[in-house]
């Protein structure tokens, strides 16, 4: 039984004038499984329906169509059971004000029903460096901090399945490094963790499988190593203040000076430094290194929904 399954789930937004006229699809048939004890990432850009799916998977929303299950609990028809299957860490710095961090996870854990919850709790305080805030007003504490109060709650009732929509938006190096660390060592005792980010280093980093969504769509599912090796393998990198010849134009990624080319062998790398050399286009602090995810990302963003990256 996967921890997690979204089967052909759909959801449609009524437009101003009606249901039909200008309606927006948000999800439009996407499936997948998650397996327990996986650390899963789900990317896409802005707009692309990965909040509505947490939202749906959180029971915040309502799927038009289709079905969510948790650990083979259904998000609506036995809601009470999924939702107790799920610790999820929201975008939004959402707490209660007249508590401190102590008292709200206290508060927290009764929502779930857990009694005699101080030695889980003292430990989460200090894996996520929250001991010596334990007794401040949640007002009091830096955003960072409430963002770590936010895990903490999370994950307050131990659930098998982790869900963390941006954790690390906005936030200080030592909360990621602190963060990751536990989180990590959550998966390896057997936790499932569903992640979204715009941080495609740490999804690269962490997650052993990706879906990527466009426009409601499911357009890329499979292993993050099957990933990196299905796009260009090697990228050139380099600084210039000068134009690009036209056929490199169209295939650049440029940042700034910053200049990015994707290359599929050394042949091809050959090529693109002879058109530089014959176009007089001067160069600097030139780099030859492998493609990265965000390359991936890109690859498969520019590319159609009609013609999906998915494995079984």
């Amino acid at each position: 039984m996967p921890a997690v399954s979204f089967h052909s789930v759909t959801k449609v937004y009524p437009g101003t004038h009606g249901a039909a006229a200008g309606e927006v699809r948000a999800l439009d048939g996407v499936s997948f499984d998650i397996d327990a004890g996986e650390f899963f990432g789900l990317l896409g850009p802005n707009g692309a329906g990965k909040t509505t799916l947490i939202s749906v998977l959180a029971g915040l929303a309502r799927a038009s169509s289709g079905r969510v299950t948790v650990h083979g609990h259904d998000v609506t028809t036995d809601y009470a059971a999924a939702r107790r299957q799920l610790g999820i860490v929201p975008q939004e710095l959402v707490f209660d004000p007249f508590f401190s961090v102590r008292e709200s996870l206290v508060i927290q854990s009764g929502y779930f029903g857990v009694k005699n919850n101080g030695a889980w709790i003292d430990e989460l305080l200090e894996s996520l460096g929250l001991a010596d805030k334990a007794k401040a007003n949640m007002r009091q504490l830096s955003g960072g901090m409430k963002r770590r109060v936010l895990v903490a709650q999370a994950l307050v009732h131990r659930p098998p399945v982790i869900v963390l929509d941006e954790p690390t938006a906005g936030v200080d190096v030592e909360l990621r490094q602190t963060l990751w660390g536990f989180i990590a060592r959550l998966n390896k005792e057997g936790h499932t963790v569903l992640l979204t980010t715009h941080y495609l280093e740490e999804a690269e980093a962490l997650c052993q499988r990706i879906a990527m969504l466009k426009q409601g769509r499911v357009v890329a599912l499979d292993r993050t190593s099957a990933l990196l090796a299905g796009t260009a393998s090697t990228m050139l990198r380099f600084k210039t203040d000068q134009a690009l010849p036209d056929a490199l134009t169209a295939k650049a990624r440029v940042t700034g000076r910053m200049v990015q080319l994707t290359a599929h062998d050394a042949v091809e790398v050959e090529a693109m430094l002879a058109q530089l050399h014959a176009a007089s286009v001067k160069v600097e602090d030139l780099e030859i290194g492998r493609a990265d995810l965000e390359d991936v990302f890109l690859e498969i963003m520019q590319g159609t929904p009609a013609q999906p990256r998915l494995v079984a």
